[in-house]
């Protein structure tokens, strides 16, 4: 353990979202690699205040600042806390990383339950949560990164106000979010968080990076973490950590949506994929004048690359559709065994290049070829596209993906991965907060930010 840094700063208008204001601050950092020689460190702490705080104003606030990257246990963490108290600190602050999100529990038990004002947070993409629900818990100070000069790791304060909304938070804030990994590409904080405020809802949605599903929900089980959405590779994997799976999402495999049901804590699997995937390509359709009755998808060939959780529910979609489905997945068993499911067939992922579709095929992307930073790449020949009446990329990041951007230019009808999320969040949003979505709303955001 060495002492990092000792340093004063004062600032005439220092502005928290804990709304503590007008501060003089003394603040006190050190870096804590072991608890060997940590009491020293405390003393050096303890007396360099002692000695000094007859010169500052009346004004001043200590903050007590310890970075510490080997806790284990909340015992640790609180023996922390309660020996930083000797250095006579207004304000305590704790900083750890995070090797996995369930660590994070730690820190927002801590911050409910310390008697003292304290900051608490962990570093990393797996420390996010606990940088933007730090008011839910108890958190003195929030901090961002300015946004002409954004620190890898730490939410701007833009975001923090703009799209997460942390001056609205308090102790009832119900909690949702993205599980996935990766998770950084995800656009729903700035859909959600705007929306949950317009209507007056006091919830909030953050990205969650998920390594272990067993482990995240036997931790974060609390009311508190009230329901979330499912990404990227966990859509079939999260099937088995729901206590029950609504009809739908049960025939397709595949849960985007899970709800805690307030009455009992259990947790209940949706799937709001199929319908806003199926009937977004339906919509391009109509609009373009082709017959819908009953389906504009009925007979047609849907070509459908990825058999994941959105390429399940894609082929469920089709199916319902009375489309006849052909799959194409790396994993050709995965794909074999979607296509019985829904009455289609499978061809090898490398014969995909070769493929040549009936004129006027669908054709749906269900894989994350195309996305960021991959921009570049599509899943099928180019010279193929010409053939296809309909062209729909679950790929959402970019807005026109160069799947679309070719499809386009070869004349067919493209249908964004934007549409998609938009519609699915439409069915998320209804069941986080048991009302009707505003839907008009919600798409005037898409359409501005994505």
């Amino acid at each position: 353990m060495s002492l990092k840094r000792m340093m004063t700063t004062s600032t005439s208008s220092w502005k928290s979202f804990g709304g503590l204001k007008n501060w003089e601050l003394i603040i006190l950092s050190w870096t804590s690699r072991v608890f060997l020689n940590f009491y020293n460190l405390v003393q050096i702490a303890s007396d360099f205040t002692k000695k000094e705080k007859s010169r500052w104003s009346s004004g001043c606030k200590v903050i007590a600042s310890c970075f510490v990257d080997n806790v284990t246990s909340k015992e640790d963490l609180s023996q922390v806390v309660a020996h930083m108290q000797s250095t006579g600190a207004d304000i305590l602050k704790i900083v750890t990383n995070a090797n996995d999100i369930t660590e994070l529990e730690k820190m927002f038990h801590l911050l409910s339950h310390c008697q003292v004002p304290l900051i608490a947070y962990s570093l990393g993409e797996r420390g996010l949560i606990s940088q933007l629900l730090g008011p839910k818990f108890g958190s003195v100070l929030v901090y961002g990164s300015l946004d002409c000069n954004a620190v890898p790791g730490l939410p701007t304060l833009g975001s923090l106000r703009q799209a997460y909304g942390v001056d609205f938070m308090d102790t009832d804030t119900k909690v949702f979010g993205l599980i996935s990994k990766p998770v950084g590409h995800s656009k729903g904080p700035i859909l959600h968080n705007p929306t949950f405020r317009h209507v007056g809802y006091n919830g909030i949605y953050v990205p969650m990076f998920v390594d272990d599903l067993k482990e995240f929900f036997r931790v974060y089980s609390s009311p508190d973490f009230a329901g979330f959405s499912v990404g990227i590779p966990y859509k079939e994997a999260v099937v088995s950590f729901c206590d029950e799976v609504d009809p739908l999402a049960k025939s397709i495999g595949a849960v985007n949506t899970i709800i805690q049901r307030p009455c009992d804590g259990k947790l209940i699997g949706y799937n709001t994929d199929c319908e806003a995937s199926i009937t977004a390509i339906e919509d391009a359709l109509k609009v373009n004048g082709a017959a819908f009755l009953p389906s504009p998808l009925a007979g047609k060939l849907f070509v459908l690359v990825g058999a994941g959780g959105a390429g399940r529910a894609l082929a469920f979609g089709a199916k319902s559709r009375r489309a006849q489905i052909m799959i194409f997945d790396i994993d050709f068993d995965r794909a074999k065994a979607l296509a019985a499911a829904v009455s289609g067939e499978a061809l090898p992922f490398e014969n995909l290049a070769s493929f040549q579709p009936e004129k006027g095929a669908i054709l749906a992307n269900a894989t994350p070829i195309g996305m960021h930073p991959n921009k570049d790449r599509i899943p099928v020949s180019e010279a193929t596209l010409k053939d296809y009446l309909v062209v729909f990329d679950a790929v959402y990041t970019p807005r026109k993906t160069t799947l679309l951007k070719d499809a386009e230019a070869a004349g067919a009808i493209t249908v964004s991965g934007v549409e998609m999320f938009l519609r699915q969040a439409i069915g998320q949003f209804h069941l986080f907060t048991g009302s009707k979505a505003p839907e008009e709303f919600m798409r005037e955001i898409v359409m501005a930010k994505f």
